[in-house]
């Protein structure tokens, strides 16, 4: 009898994404055996701190816990707070540009008040 081939140990592909601030992000693609949990791919990613420190992650945009266990073609995020509230900086911006813009096609009525001619 020959030598026995090892059989192949199965893996996973996922991506994993966080932005330390606006417009940087670091993007990490890794290859994890199969039954790993978010905790797993943040080690391999050196991320694991900024999740510990009250960060959130999730998956796909769903808000996840580190022991949820991972699938194929999984994308990891870590989400850093918030800085403003997006319904206070969009009151923010309306205030800054005034009355908004009418879409394309739609014609505004214009009111004109007129005066009666005096005897």
């Amino acid at each position: 009898m020959g030598p026995v081939e090892p059989t192949p140990v199965p893996v996973i592909h996922v991506e994993v994404v966080f932005s330390s601030g606006p417009r940087q992000i670091e993007l990490k693609a890794l290859t994890l055996p199969l039954g790993s949990c978010v905790k797993d791919a943040l080690l391999g990613a050196n991320l694991l701190a900024q999740a510990q420190q009250g960060l959130s992650v999730g998956i796909w945009g769903r808000k996840s816990t580190l022991g949820h266990v991972l699938q194929d073609r999984d994308r990891v995020e870590v989400y850093r707070g918030l800085i403003v509230d997006p319904k206070e900086a969009r009151r923010v911006r309306y205030r800054a540009h005034g009355e908004k813009l009418p879409r394309k096609g739609v014609k505004r009525l214009q009111t004109r008040s007129v005066t009666e001619p005096s005897d």
